[in-house]
């Protein structure tokens, strides 16, 4: 009887083993089957375009900034391709987008300037490129600021995203305001889809929060994210919890500010490794445009700031990762724009053909794994109402309607101080001619920002092109200047 039951023992421990083992390797299996049929059900890559507000050029740490915290930025922009000469094609907010999502210059459809007057957003003839991503078997969502049109057919949800969590104007307070911002059916108010809400918190955490609910949802086909705080545009608000992190900072505001932005971004890219999903997700960072003079951004080496045509206007932080595709960890010198993120995009996705859109961008893919070597743009062209600038190779115009214009070389004085337009008349005349030639098929705007910002680009514009000090930056500052001459 003992040996019979030691032999039941042995048996029902060995079986006991064989079972254990046998469920560890099915579990090891369903893990591998669940892995591999994201790869295997996901060959395109997801797509998530981060556009950061207002930003400044030199205000991350990737970029050289000492004084604000980006430790996630600066950690994906080491394992990207960071582009040293890249630009966006507006110099302000919703000119830029409108550049970005079209992949064609904005003037090509009369939307050159914010709103002002006679301002009727987004023409919605426009294919923007969540609408072709969506045809491609795409999930596409937005989240944060619109700044394209108010109208229900220019609205997120009727350009091509699916989802859509944030509002519709140039700015709103980054916390919950029920008797300003998110007053009833306000164009700041914060939206869902369709649906007026409140949210809890601090606006650029609540954006991260549902980004990461969105990659968690959507993990198992392709997505296209456009991910657009409006940090770290005025207003210069922070939590409290942000701003105890920097006690006497020079630059509090926008060091907490930039500190809840990193936060986010963090998140997001925690939450795709989480997910298995980073290495195949084509990641764009930039700023809609250069830092502005209102939110305690640096632009240095840059000339100028948001709004004017100076280098500091258009010239923003921009990378790309794709780990899957593209080597990590380079840079990249030429000549780039946001147009290219359209065509970059349609060429990761699989799009066959997408030259009957009538693209201003380039595909930069072939440019950042080696294929081609140079420029993706040998020209590009800024305009906003009576301001326009055209670079071409390594020389930049400058004309302003009413001042003249100012000539310099970008490849040798980058803080553009030194005007060449009288000691190289041929290049002058030349850029002068090219820049005519490319508004031959432009329209002009269809609306202007109003005379008292007319009035104030104008006068920056005079004093940047004199190298002297700007004297009016707002309307405030024009009343005051008016008043006291």
């Amino acid at each position: 009887m003992t040996q019979f039951l030691f032999s039941m023992i042995t048996k029902y421990k060995f079986y006991s083993i064989v079972l254990g083992v046998g469920l560890l390797l099915l579990s090891c299996a369903g893990q591998l089957n669940k892995t591999n049929k994201k790869s295997s059900t996901n060959p395109k890559p997801n797509i998530i375009v981060i556009l950061v507000d207002d930003a400044g050029y030199a205000d991350f740490g990737f970029m050289g900034c000492k004084d604000l915290q980006t430790p996630n930025i600066d950690q994906l922009a080491a394992q990207s391709v960071r582009f040293t000469d890249g630009h966006v094609s507006a110099t302000v907010c919703s000119p830029s987008r409108a550049g970005l999502l079209t992949g064609k210059y904005q003037q090509r459809f009369g939307y050159e300037c914010n709103e002002g007057d006679g301002y009727t957003g987004m023409d919605t003839l426009q294919t923007i490129l969540p609408k072709i991503l969506e045809k491609q078997g795409y999930a596409t969502a937005a989240f944060g600021k619109w700044h394209l049109g108010f109208e229900p057919s220019q609205q997120p949800l009727q350009k091509g995203f699916q989802y859509y969590y944030g509002f519709l104007s140039g700015g709103r307070s980054y916390f919950y305001r029920p008797d300003k911002d998110d007053r009833k059916n306000a164009k700041t108010a914060m939206v869902e889809n369709n649906k007026q809400v409140k949210f809890d918190g601090y606006l650029t955490d609540v954006l991260g929060d549902k980004a990461v609910d969105y990659i968690k949802q959507n993990s198992h086909h392709p997505f296209f994210m456009y991910w657009a705080p409006n940090a770290v545009h005025t207003p210069m608000e922070a939590s409290k919890a942000d701003l105890e992190k920097f006690p006497n900072h020079p630059r509090q505001l926008l060091a907490a500010m930039t500190f809840s932005l990193d936060r986010s971004i963090g998140k997001i890219v925690n939450e795709l490794k989480r997910q298995g999903l980073f290495e195949n997700t084509l990641i764009f960072f930039l700023s809609d445009n250069g830092g502005a003079h209102n939110n305690q951004s640096i632009n240095l080496p840059l000339k100028g700031f948001k709004g004017n045509k100076y280098e500091a206007g258009h010239r923003v932080p921009f990378f790309i990762s794709w780990p899957k595709q593209i080597s990590n960890s380079s840079i990249f010198q030429g000549l780039s724009s946001s147009l290219d993120i359209f065509p970059t995009a349609m060429e990761a996705a699989g799009v066959a053909d997408y030259s009957s859109y009538g693209l201003d961008g380039v595909n930069l893919l072939p440019y950042l794994k080696g294929s081609k070597n140079g420029n993706p743009h040998q020209q590009l062209v800024w305009r906003k109402d009576a301001a326009a600038a055209i670079r071409f190779d390594q020389y930049k115009l400058i004309r302003i309607n009413g001042l003249g214009e100012r000539l310099y070389d970008i490849s040798n004085d980058l803080g553009e101080t030194t005007d060449l337009q009288f000691t190289k008349p041929a290049i002058n005349s030349m850029l002068k001619q090219k820049l005519l030639d490319w508004e031959k098929d432009k329209m002009k705007p269809l609306w202007t920002e109003g005379a008292v910002w007319d009035t104030i680009t104008l006068m920056i514009h005079d004093d940047l092109m004199n190298n002297r000090k700007v004297r009016v930056r707002n309307p405030e500052e024009l009343q005051k200047f008016l008043s006291n001459k």
